[in-house]
């Protein structure tokens, strides 16, 4: 089992970061590999994504997951269906000023790769602050 958590300050107000991050067709925009997420309508969703997985050729996948927009609390929990429990939270916080915030993110999977995992939340992370401050920019 792994649980892993990262953080990172945003150069955004609260509000639009979690307003930003609440509207799932902005996934793509900072999830690494994410190329497409479809909503159905309450907390579901299609994903699709671009992978390379180790001694196989790149491929696309596509999967069924679910995302709760938590107004109270400025929260986003998700996870997805299978065999290795996966599953997160992300909560944004004032940061120490109005203009900025606090990103959280905790994960939670059965399948543990350690640096891999940290790499991504990482990479996913950086994804966020550079597409929400660039939406908040106009750039």
């Amino acid at each position: 089992m792994g649980d892993y958590d990262a953080s990172i300050t945003v150069a955004v107000p609260p509000a639009a970061l979690f307003g930003y991050l609440a509207d799932v067709k902005n996934l793509p925009a900072y999830m690494p590999r994410l190329t497409s997420a479809k909503p159905h309508g309450g907390d579901r969703l299609t994903v699709t994504a671009h992978i390379e997985p180790a001694g196989e050729p790149e491929q696309e996948v596509e999967s069924e997951a679910w995302i709760h927009v938590l107004e109270e609390g400025k929260s986003l929990e998700w996870g997805a269906p299978g065999p290795h429990d996966y599953r997160g939270r992300l909560h944004v916080a004032p940061g120490q000023d109005g203009d900025h915030s606090k990103l959280s993110v905790e994960l939670h999977t059965e399948r543990v790769e350690g640096a891999q995992v940290d790499e991504g939340l990482t990479e996913a992370l950086r994804g966020i602050k550079s597409a929400v401050e660039a939406a908040e920019t106009g750039r």
